[in-house]
């Protein structure tokens, strides 16, 4: 079972992925461009009440005003963020530095989307700029952190998850928790399960009802051999977040240690159901096999104790 355990906890981690922006911009106040200030105050409005499209509309209209409103390119940028549209937000940050080269919202925010397309080095760039614009943003440092942990430097990223945390009488006590969740994460990756264990406490003080934690301290408690925990923590996980396939198998595989057979097997066969439902064909057929796995030993653990 050992094997399947490391399968399933070491691949799928729950991780925040809490990327960290300005909000819009608020209009600046323009003596010659009245016009262009209006139509970005138009979509600055839309943005925070989530009418992104609509948003871009304005923002559009106030860059036919004024080509070179930087404002006007980094609040779009965000709509196009929120969008999932990373090229265009790329493309819309990169003008606004253009015309403002010492506006650290757009090094943020171009980063953000670097990430989210996968593109870790670029992502770290921008946030170097970030960083070296405005030494004392925290959401910077977060930033590169995630970066830097998607790249494969969780060392790295736990020295930026520090410095963002030495900012933390201006974080917000949910943002701070999934500082402290993600750098559980890495601490997890490099085998630190005590450190993870306790940033992932830390996390599930700060912010009870968010899953992620109780799903990462759950993998370090298998970690760690106590299936107890285990269970206890993945069974919080489904409270939480009911169709969490994944929680059902790892709440499983530590029930099957536990001795609690047709309880495990229950869970895993909820969890290839949800898979099935969500479309994961890989995870699905993988947790079958598991199942059809443990249905073996059981039934050769229960021939053995009759014969």
């Amino acid at each position: 079972m050992d094997n399947f355990w490391r399968l399933f906890i070491s691949v799928i981690i729950a991780v925040s992925l809490t990327f960290l922006t300005l909000s819009a911009h608020s209009a600046p106040v323009l003596i010659t461009q009245i016009t262009a200030s209006d139509f970005l105050q138009l979509g600055v409005d839309k943005m925070r009440r989530g009418n992104y499209q609509e948003a871009i509309e304005n923002f559009n209209q106030a860059i036919e005003v004024e080509k070179d409103l930087a404002f006007a390119y980094s609040d779009r940028c965000l709509a196009y963020l929120q969008l999932q549209d990373y090229h265009q937000a790329i493309a819309d940050c990169t003008q606004a530095i253009n015309f403002a080269p010492d506006d650290s919202e757009a090094y943020l925010n171009r980063g953000v989307a670097h990430y989210r397309q996968g593109d870790y080095p670029a992502a770290i760039v921008d946030h170097n700029r970030a960083i070296a614009l405005k030494p004392y943003d925290f959401r910077a440092y977060y930033n590169r952190a995630l970066a830097r942990a998607g790249d494969g430097k969780d060392s790295e990223a736990i020295l930026d998850f520090n410095l963002a945390l030495a900012q933390i009488p201006r974080i917000p006590s949910l943002l701070l928790a999934d500082i402290y969740n993600d750098r559980g994460l890495a601490h997890f990756v490099l085998q630190d399960t005590q450190a993870a264990m306790l940033d992932f406490n830390l996390a599930i003080r700060l912010n009870a009802n968010d899953y992620r934690a109780y799903f990462n301290r759950g993998c370090a408690c298998g970690r760690n051999r106590d299936d107890f925990g285990a269970v206890r923590d993945f069974s919080q996980v489904i409270r939480l977040n009911p169709s969490n396939a994944q929680a059902y198998v790892n709440r499983g595989i530590a029930r099957y240690r536990l001795g609690y057979h047709l309880d495990a097997m229950s869970d895993l066969q909820k969890a290839s159901e949800y898979f099935d439902n969500q479309g994961k064909r890989v995870a699905y057929e993988k947790t079958l096999d598991l199942l059809k796995n443990l249905r073996q030993k059981i039934s050769s653990v229960t021939e053995i104790a009759f014969l």
